[in-house]
């Protein structure tokens, strides 16, 4: 049996989400497993939105513009973060 698309995405959403679990004990510095659990955030973020929403067949425009939606909120979620680590 071949896994699909959804099941590999499905897989690596674990996959990330342990990662997610992991992290915050592994990294000793507030700012930087800020960034890295805001990555990881944003990594499954893009998967959901090109896989569970189907996102991956839609013109490349539409693409682009959800996945810098998912940029930008997560560097100002960092920005956020960083502001009251570094106060």
């Amino acid at each position: 049996m071949i896994p699909d698309r959804l099941d590999i995405t499905w897989i690596v959403l674990i996959g990330l989400a342990l990662a997610t679990i992991l992290v915050p004990p592994l990294v000793p510095r507030p700012l930087f497993a800020n960034a890295l659990l805001l990555t990881l955030a944003a990594l499954k973020g893009r998967r959901i939105v090109l896989d569970f929403l189907d996102l991956r067949a839609a013109p490349a425009l539409w693409r682009g513009l959800v996945s810098a939606w998912i940029l930008v909120v997560v560097l100002f979620a960092w920005l956020a973060s960083a502001v009251v680590v570094l106060i």
